[in-house]
């Protein structure tokens, strides 16, 4: 039975999350198509530039995303308390990075505060509080990330329609070995698809990019083409649609201009709350080591010793690397410890979460 969104993110419960979208049809729309000859390769890296551009307006940060042929991933981590300590301003001037906005607040951002009676500033007051809750919700992000992606595409194809198939799914990461589990399943995501020998090869990935970042390479955006729009957005302050309507999108031409932001920290001590709670170099040396196990080529060269990170978490290393094949087959909407999976699934009054096998597999470490 579908779940409401509001009940599969609950930051409540964490605010780690794992989504992915497909394309319609799981077609070859974002690379290249043997069958049909077609290549959209570079539109991977539309999306990869987009999710860092929009990190940089929203309260969210990317810990981990892959951007495979025909479909994406991202383990993102929601900042709730960072949206609560901007400024009325601050949250204002993010949002018109990506929608018009209303005609009030457009004037109050331009300086005419004088010209405001107190009506017009406690409204604009309630158009800060509602983006603030949007710049914090994982939903806004994805509709604005893949709404810009489907209008540049069918821009190029000089088509309308569907882009992306539905819904985004999505995971909550109720705890460290869960977040650790997902991130790897992301980056090792070429890997397993044989379509990348090895990281720094593993195109549009996160691990890829530190890879690319820790021997001096800065990322380099990949922008679509500017298509100017037949409709630009109206800048009356009558809605041309229902009450509750969503508001439209800025051109691209204007959302090209965002920058980019950098991926989430790593923070071995676990003391810094906006970081990955572990070392950079042991997390690439097990995602190193997971990648030359999963390969097709090198099915058998599992490594002998298990990483560091994994025995500090009491997690097992043949269980481990099951997981990075069959991460969303074997866990639904949320993936954690076993002790974790049933505490959610109380509080979801639900009698269990499917996963819960997979979860002692995973991450229970086995007796000597």
């Amino acid at each position: 039975m579908t779940r409401p969104r509001s009940s599969l993110i609950s930051l409540a419960d964490t605010p780690w999350y794992h989504v992915v979208n497909r394309c319609v049809r799981r077609a070859f729309l974002c690379g290249y198509d043997a069958t049909t000859g077609c290549d959209f390769e570079h539109r991977r890296g539309w999306i990869e530039t987009r999710i860092r551009e929009l990190a940089s307006v929203f309260t969210i940060d990317v810990a981990a995303y892959a951007v495979m042929s025909n479909h994406y991933h991202a383990v993102l981590r929601v900042d709730a308390a960072r949206a609560e300590t901007l400024s009325d301003d601050e949250v204002l001037r993010r949002w018109t990075q990506l929608f018009a906005g209303p005609v009030l607040v457009r004037r109050y951002l331009g300086g005419a505060t004088d010209s405001l009676g107190q009506a017009e500033l406690d409204k604009v007051g309630e158009f800060a509080a509602q983006y603030r809750q949007r710049l914090a919700d994982v939903s806004w992000f994805m509709r604005v990330l893949n709404e810009t992606i489907a209008r540049q595409a069918n821009a190029e194809d000089g088509c309308t329609g569907r882009f992306w198939e539905g819904r985004f799914k999505s995971q909550a990461l109720l705890d460290e070995p869960a977040l650790l589990a997902a991130m790897a399943y992301v980056d090792l995501n070429p890997i397993r698809a044989g379509i990348a020998e090895s990281l720094p090869d593993s195109a549009h990935t996160s691990i890829a990019a530190r890879l690319a970042e820790l021997q001096g390479q800065g990322f380099v955006p990949v922008l679509a083409p500017v298509v100017l729009a037949d409709n630009p957005p109206s800048f009356s302050d009558k809605s041309p649609q229902a009450p509750g309507a969503l508001p439209s999108l800025l051109p691209e031409a204007e959302l090209a201009a965002l920058p980019e932001a950098p991926l989430m920290p790593f923070d071995a001590t676990g003391r810094f709350e906006q970081s990955i709670p572990f070392g950079l170099q042991e997390y690439i040396e097990l995602v190193d080591s997971m990648g030359r196990a999963v390969n097709p080529a090198k099915r058998g060269a599992i490594p002998a010793t298990t990483p560091p990170i994994l025995a500090r978490l009491g997690m097992d290393s043949e269980g481990f690397i099951h997981a990075a094949d069959h991460f969303f087959k074997d866990f639904a909407s949320a993936v954690g410890t076993p002790a974790k999976l049933i505490e959610i699934a109380a509080r979801r009054q639900q009698r269990a979460l499917r996963g819960l096998a997979a979860a002692r597999r995973v991450f229970e470490a086995r007796a000597a």
